[in-house]
């Protein structure tokens, strides 16, 4: 596929990024049962879940994601304030689009 009908079919752009299309409450095409098959070129929103700013700053919303998401609950427990330097390269990368 070349690169322009990947972008036509998986991404949209925002004034400063481009991000990958991802319906509402559903996982990633990319993610399959053995993780992300595109973890060489994988983009900074999948690089920094769960830890977005509207998740990481609201409780609501990260146990709302909890409900589907089969990472958040798993593994090491993350430091919040390194949670929170995540979320922040998000912000930083996209300043109009994060809360």
């Amino acid at each position: 596929m070349s690169a322009a009908a990947f972008e036509k079919r998986y991404v949209y752009r925002t004034k400063n990024l481009r991000r990958l299309r991802v319906p509402r409450q559903t996982q990633c095409v990319f993610l399959k049962e053995d993780g992300c098959s595109v973890h060489i070129a994988k983009p900074l929103q999948c690089r920094t879940f769960p830890f977005w700013p509207d998740l990481v700053d609201d409780k609501q919303e990260w146990n709302k994601t909890a409900k589907w998401c089969p990472g958040i609950g798993k593994g090491p427990l993350v430091n919040i304030e390194k949670a929170r330097a995540i979320a922040q390269t998000m912000r930083d990368a996209d300043p109009l689009g994060c809360r």
